[in-house]
Order: structure tokens, then C-alpha cells, then sequence
């Protein structure tokens, strides 16, 4: 079977790129674990593959199911989200070249921009992207060539309004890329609000069970995708064959996850709006969550992901930490198991001292697909030790 951009997202995730093998039947494509093909003549090579490192059919497939559940014609799959990140701004930045990133940005990707690429001639600057005074006068004409949003944000789960930026970015000539990681393409797909370029780690929600890791970028302009694609050819960040079999394989069961991701965090988040331990929640699902209504008008549920404020600091934070049993004290997200993260010692310890470091006293849940009550109740057994 093949897809159409009319079916709808758990069709396309399950039969876009998925062509039952020709030669046998099979039904899930078989995993091309090879790093090179026999040509059948100097110069003539059999379906266009040459070299691993060039095409490969397994990650192929996968591009073509990114693209489809995207809305976007071009998708590329990487070793990681950041060499899907590096790889994109070289191919669209210059040095000279200004970023506006959000001030709630991931550790890694702030990183890479500000350390590693500044190094190039990168310059940027970290606004609230919430505040669209502030977007606009960050973005300087002539010289921001990209405003990087995440939507919801990493760790403090701030809601950009995609359509909103995607104005400014294009009234300034820059392009907008959107992170979205942390939505997936289930629940947003922000190409049909204005944004250029989408970025993902697939070993995220998207590959879901955490035993990949990869990332991705999805445009829909062909120049970009040429210059993409050659940058990705002539580094190598590419994903190896097993890693892009298994993200196929999990992206296949990203709307069921989401919605019990979704559901759960829900459920999670409403328990611990009740806690006295607890100073704040952020989770876009809330009513008093300052992004709530832009985030139900962009996505189609909340998401997964919740972060947590306590009241007794970051010894507070560190003990609930540590006290959990169904939820694992892990870097990462978006597998089908509980993650529990202290930020600031560990996904964001790069941004220490800086506008985007995270609260001390902040904790990042990602909500897994266990029983809901088994994780309120390993919630329950952690804040305990903080009432002795």
C-alpha cells in the first residue's frame, strides 16, 4: 500500500515508505544492513545506491515516512538531532550570520550555536519568544538569518506562537526553524504554520522506546533540501541502517503513545498542582498555564512532558529526584518508560550562568505509558522524604 497526504497521521506513520518488500512479500521491509551495493557497470548503479554513507533503502523509508507525518517534502535522518542541527545551519548560515534563539532553549542546541559555531562567525542572541516585542527587536534586518523556536520549550515549557514569528522571521528575511521534539509531529506540525524548517531528535517520542538515537530535518523548499542533503552527504552524519529501522519502527506507534503520553502527564500534573511540596507546574495542558490556549489552538493535545518546582530549593528537587522507583533518574525523554531529570546538573548543566541556565529547584518529568496510578504513586512514595 502506498500513502496519500490525504489519509490521515497513524495511516500515513504505518504505510508511508513501508512498500511490502518485492522480492519476498514481506511486509516490513527488510533492514539493509550493507555499507555499499554492486553496480552493474562502471557508472551505473541499481536504484541510485552507491554508498552507506550517500543513500541507503532503510533510512530512505524513514525519511519518506518523516516527510509524510511532517507535511513536507524533503526529510533527512542523522546520527543525532544535533548533527541534524549543525548540518542545517551550515547549510542555510553563513559566518556573519545572526541566530535569534529562545531563552528556554535546549543545553546541547545552545551549545552548538553559541560555542562550537561562534567559531564560524555565528552570532546570536536569547530572547523570550513569547514576547514578540521582544522577537522583533532581537531580529536585526540584514544580518538574523534564523529564529530557532522550541515549542513547548526545554525545560520551563513556554508556548511560542509559530505563525506569529514565522511573520517576523520572514518580514526580516530569516528563516524559522522549529524544534519539535518535544510536540512530535502527532500533535504539531508547525510547517503549516509558517515555519521553514522542522528539526527533531528522533531518539525521542519519534523512535520512542529509547534504543536509537538519531535526528531529523524536514523542509519543504528544494534549494534548502539540496544544500541539506549535500552537507549531509559530504560530512556523514548519517543514521546507520539498525538506527533507522528502528525509528521506523517506533514512529509507526507515535499517535497511540502520544495519547497516553498525553493523557497520563495530564492526569500527573493535576495530581501535583495539589501538593503542598510543590511551587509550580508547568504544563501547557493546565488552564492557568500562560500558553494554554495558544498551545490547544497549535497542537492537537499537550504532550508528555511536564516540569516541577519545589518549595524547599534544590535539596528539594535533588531528593524527589532520587527517590523514585517507576520513574528513572535518566537523561533523555520521550521513551515509553518514566524518565526523572534534575536540569540543572544535567541536560542544561551547559547553560549554567547564563540568561538560559534552569531554577535549581526544578525537576523535568518525562511521563512514560506505565499504569498512571503506579507513577502517581511512586510520586507519592518520593515527596515523602521530603515530609520527614
Amino acid at each position: 500500500m502506498t500513502h496519500s497526504d490525504a489519509q490521515g497521521f497513524n495511516t500515513r506513520a504505518i504505510h508511508a515508505g513501508q512498500t511490502p518488500d518485492p522480492t519476498t512479500g514481506a511486509v516490513i521491509p527488510p533492514l539493509y544492513q550493507t555499507t555499499t551495493f554492486a553496480q552493474d557497470g562502471i557508472g551505473k548503479l541499481r536504484n541510485g545506491y552507491e554508498y552507506g554513507r550517500g543513500t541507503n533503502p532503510t533510512r530512505d523509508s524513514l525519511q519518506t515516512q518523516l516527510a509524510a507525518l511532517e507535511g513536507g517534502k524533503h526529510a533527512f535522518s542523522f546520527s543525532s538531532g544535533l548533527a541534524a542541527e549543525d548540518a542545517l545551519i551550515r547549510a542555510a548560515l553563513r559566518p556573519g550570520d545572526h541566530i535569534v534563539l529562545g531563552n528556554d532553549a535546549y543545553g546541547g542546541t545552545y551549545r552548538l550555536i553559541d560555542r562550537v559555531l561562534s567559531e564560524w562567525g555565528i552570532t546570536n542572541s536569547a530572547v523570550d519568544m513569547a514576547d514578540l516585542d521582544a522577537v522583533s527587536a532581537a531580529i536585526a534586518n540584514g544580518n538574523t538569518k534564523m529564529v530557532w523556536v522550541e515549542t513547548p520549550s526545554n525545560p520551563m515549557m513556554k508556548i511560542t506562537d509559530i505563525a506569529a514569528v514565522a511573520q517576523l522571521a520572514h518580514d526580516a528575511g530569516a528563516l524559522l526553524v522549529v524544534d519539535n521534539t518535544f510536540a512530535s509531529p502527532y500533535l504539531q506540525q508547525p510547517l503549516i504554520f509558517g515555519a521553514d524548517v522542522v528539526v527533531h531528535s528522533t531518539t525521542k517520542y519519534i523512535g520512542g522506546h529509547s534504543d536509537a538515537s538519531g535526528g531529523a530535518v524536514v523542509v519543504n523548499d528544494d534549494d534548502l533540501a539540496e544544500k541539506v542533503g549535500f552537507i549531509q552527504f559530504a560530512v556523514g552524519a548519517v543514521s546507520a541502517p539498525m538506527e533507522a529501522w528502528l525509528t521506523t519502527r517506533g514512529l509507526k506507534t507515535l499517535g497511540v503513545r502520544m495519547d497516553r503520553h498525553s493523557s497520563n502527564a495530564t492526569a500527573i500534573a493535576q495530581w501535583l498542582l495539589e501538593q503542598d511540596e510543590v511551587e509550580q507546574v508547568y504544563y501547557p495542558g493546565l488552564a492557568d498555564h500562560p500558553g494554554h490556549d495558544l498551545a490547544a489552538s497549535q497542537m492537537k493535545s499537550f504532550g508528555g512532558m511536564i516540569s516541577v518546582t519545589f518549595r524547599g530549593g534544590a535539596e528539594a528537587a535533588k531528593k524527589v529526584a532520587e527517590a523514585t522507583s517507576v520513574f528513572t533518574l535518566a537523561e533523555s525523554l520521550g521513551g515509553i518508560e518514566s524518565l526523572m531529570n534534575y536540569p540543572s546538573d544535567m541536560t542544561h548543566a551547559s547553560v549554567k550562568g547564563t540568561e538560559l541556565a534552569v531554577p535549581e529547584n526544578l525537576i523535568r518529568l518525562s511521563v512514560g505509558i506505565e499504569d498512571v496510578e503506579d507513577l502517581l504513586a511512586d510520586l507519592e512514595q518520593a515527596l515523602t522524604a521530603l515530609r520527614s
